[in-house]
């Protein structure tokens, strides 16, 4: 087949839909098929592929590309791309990614219009089953894909550190809770759990003071953004990964890239997030630090549950390899080609 994706952002840009969409089209060539993407995202870095990659496409060029097309894939909802499909007919697939609101949750008459244009679509899929439930009940939950090449045990490295904290430094994140949690770790049982802290954002400075303020300076150590084989190996050094978001994840690809690399995570309620861990992780209350600090000791303390929940976490991962997902949407693409 000729397949179209349709991304909002795209690599070099750093992100979940990015990463997913470039996952997509490299399993699709695998596959056999040729494979071009849409996408408002400039290329800084001159990349390359075995796909063409159509970049804040003039009207003409972005039609050429819906002539040329047998299916198309719109991973989320863009419709600034795909509004050619009203003069040029082509089967679609919607891939759900994130929620169709506002940054509060609220909604406008612009995400009512959207989620009526999902109906539009041959199929949809939402990356998790909170995701599906808030935004349009009739699609199928396909969760997300990690980079299963990149994201591996080293047995090379040793695991000389208890948690980490990976994501952006923004307060929806919560990686203030984590901070929290560790000092009433260490304070009321007289220990020194360490927390390493990647990524950056506008929170970091204030980040750094709440860590200043707890005394914490020796055991919280901040190791800025992280890509690639340096993250690999810094997350191969830790017990547990931190996922304290206050906002409602859509899914958490991170809670899957951290548990590759050997970390147990431990996540909040909100969203997708139990979804991305499956019975591979620890769950507590969203924004409560407290429980947060119960369901931490309880790993700690107790090695057999621990294990219980690592021996889950090989078969979770199998469920969310690319080559896995990418299969689930190219019988999604199939069916609505066939059907054309």
């Amino acid at each position: 087949m000729k397949i179209l994706i349709l991304s909002h952002k795209f690599s070099p840009d750093i992100g979940g839909i990015e990463s997913i969409s470039k996952m997509f089209a490299e399993e699709f060539v695998k596959a056999g098929h040729e494979v071009r993407i849409v996408t408002h995202s400039l290329d800084t870095e001159n990349q390359k592929g075995s796909y063409l990659v159509f970049r804040q496409p003039k009207t003409k060029t972005l039609f050429k590309q819906f002539i040329w097309a047998d299916v198309v894939l719109e991973n989320n909802p863009c419709m600034r791309l795909a509004w050619p499909l009203f003069f040029v007919r082509r089967p679609k697939v919607t891939g759900l990614q994130t929620w169709i609101t506002s940054a509060d949750g609220s909604t406008g008459i612009t995400h009512h219009i959207k989620r009526y244009y999902l109906n539009f679509s041959s199929s949809v899929t939402a990356c998790s089953y909170s995701l599906r439930q808030k935004t349009f009940y009739k699609a199928l939950v396909i969760g997300n894909p990690y980079q299963h090449e990149l994201f591996k045990i080293k047995k090379e490295i040793i695991r000389d550190k208890q948690f980490v904290f990976l994501g952006r430094l923004v307060s929806d994140k919560g990686a203030d809770l984590a901070i929290k949690a560790l000092s009433i770790i260490n304070n009321s049982n007289r220990t020194s759990y360490s927390l390493s802290i990647i990524g950056s954002g506008e929170e970091e400075i204030k980040l750094k003071k709440l860590v200043k303020i707890l005394n914490l300076e020796n055991i919280v150590t901040f190791f800025g953004s992280m890509q690639g084989e340096a993250l690999v190996n810094t997350l191969n050094r830790h017990e547990f990964l931190l996922v304290p978001s206050v906002w409602e994840e859509p899914f958490g690809i991170v809670a899957l890239e951290g548990m590759a690399c050997g970390c147990l995570p431990i996540v909040s309620d909100g969203g997708g997030l139990p979804d991305a861990v499956g019975k591979a992780g620890m769950i507590f209350k969203r924004g409560d630090v407290d429980d947060m600090v119960k369901k931490m000791l309880k790993l700690l303390k107790d090695p057999l549950l621990t294990a219980t929940l690592r021996n889950e976490m090989p078969k979770h991962l199998t469920l969310h390899t690319s080559e896995i997902v990418a299969s689930k949407y190219l019988q999604l693409l199939k069916i609505a080609f066939e059907r054309k």
